[in-house]
């Protein structure tokens, strides 16, 4: 019989100075039992009613140690029931509980002085060419990250899922244009300004009715935009010195990129040095997490499942596609791309173009509510895909929404994304169909 450990989250509580973490939760199921061990084959040893209040004591990995009217402590799983959300700036209590820092420190902190990364940071942040090549040198290669799996027991698993398939094309280049990179791809890229016309009439006119760009120069966009924009955010936000943050993110990343429809994405991964709780995707596959966000997270589980929802992003072309529309309706220069000589081809120089002006206050635009639940969708996928449990999702979000809709560090993560309340009923009414022979993994 496995026993998963959570020792570490006892432990936690029991050093706190604080009262002991209590958190409280509702029952979400009409009937949830209740195991005297956090695993499937314990013993069965109470059920729940919907509408129960329960107090969560500690997480151990996708369970809950919860306390029983009759006294008797027992666990749930993470989707059984409903964390409360913080009523106070201060959710350390809450974290206490559900953090168990195997992932990040477990620094779980909350300061009413946090600060995190706002719009005008991103206009005026220089692109940072050190922080991006420090970035680009933790990138993992396939076979580190089929290593990486199988040392850890994850199998990759064939898993379908409807909204890749309704793509089409997968969406991704060659393996040899990604590995060649963007400055090899854009030769041969007509570019968004070589499709318009050079007065500003016409091009208004033939913005309205541009046909949709060859795959081609899609990609060739994405792989240059990817650096240029994620170089202006670190140049707004330097990486978290922490080596094997920086590393493992890129490591699992790699592995659960490997399960998508575009695996041959230059992808590259990092944490930021700042306490709020984020991520942002750029085009191309260039993923930043927070250090907040990191540190907040307990397993190699979670860590995929929040790069999961940012890998969905770049999948799905999500933000590149806000780029092209943005500039179909704003873009006035008369310049034909035909006659401009930066040495980059014309993508890179569409690129340069766009970040110049907006910086990479593209990384603040809030997406259509479906595309974030897709997105979650996308990484429960991933996850099973990968060999992990899909309800890691699940977990990471009950966490965020444990540090309380007035958190501060959840303050640029609001203005973006639907409510996290929304995202897990989002999840609840969608349930695991298709998903049931994974969420019972551990």
């Amino acid at each position: 019989m496995r026993v998963a450990r959570f020792c570490l989250a006892a432990a936690l509580i029991a050093a706190s100075a604080a009262p002991a973490a209590q958190l409280s939760a509702v029952v979400r199921k009409p009937s949830v039992d209740v195991h005297a061990e956090p695993n499937f084959e314990a013993t069965r040893i109470g059920a729940l009613e919907q509408g129960a209040a329960v107090s969560i004591a500690a997480q151990s990995g996708l369970w809950y140690q919860v306390k029983l009217a009759n006294g008797k402590s027992g666990f749930v799983r993470v989707n059984d029931v409903r964390v409360d959300s913080a009523a106070t700036e201060d959710a350390g209590a809450n974290m206490r509980a559900l953090t168990t820092g195997q992932a990040g420190k477990g620094h779980v902190t909350e300061t009413a002085g946090v600060r995190g990364i706002d719009e005008s940071d991103l206009k005026s942040a220089a692109r940072s060419q050190t922080e991006l090549d420090a970035m680009v040198s933790h990138r993992a290669g396939a076979p580190a990250a089929v290593t990486y799996a199988g040392a850890h027991g994850w199998t990759a698993t064939r898993v379908a899922f409807e909204a890749e398939a309704s793509r089409g094309d997968s969406g991704g280049v060659s393996a040899a244009e990604a590995a060649a990179g963007a400055e090899t791809v854009a030769q041969n890229s007509r570019g968004l300004l070589g499709s318009l016309g050079p007065t500003i009439g016409s091009l208004l006119g033939m913005a309205k009715k541009a046909a949709p760009k060859p795959e081609q120069d899609q990609a060739a966009e994405e792989l240059a935009l990817g650096p240029e924009i994620a170089g202006r955010v670190l140049g707004a936000r330097p990486l978290w010195n922490e080596p094997g943050a920086q590393q493992r993110v890129n490591i699992i990343g790699r592995w659960v990129a490997s399960q998508t429809s575009r695996p041959e994405l230059p992808w590259t991964f990092g944490v930021i040095d700042t306490p709020e709780v984020n991520a942002f995707a750029a085009p191309g596959g260039y993923i930043l997490v927070t250090r907040g966000l990191y540190e907040l997270l307990a397993t190699d589980s979670e860590v995929a499942a929040v790069l999961g929802h940012e890998i969905s992003h770049c999948v799905q072309r999500d933000h590149y596609n806000v780029i092209h529309k943005q500039e179909l309706a704003t873009l006035g220069k008369q310049t034909l791309a035909a006659e401009v000589h930066t040495g980059g081809g014309e993508a890179q120089y569409y690129a340069r173009e766009y970040v110049d002006k907006q910086g990479a206050t593209i990384m603040l635009t809030a997406l259509d509510r479906s595309a974030e639940f897709r997105a979650d969708q996308a990484a429960e996928i991933y996850l099973a895909r990968s060999g992990m449990n899909p309800m890691a999702l699940y977990s990471v979000l009950q966490r965020m929404a444990a540090l309380g809709e007035q958190s501060a560090r959840l303050a640029a993560l609001y203005k973006t994304h639907p409510p996290i309340g929304a995202r897990l009923d989002q999840i609840d009414e969608r349930g695991y169909r298709g998903l049931e022979a994974y969420i019972a993994r551990e």
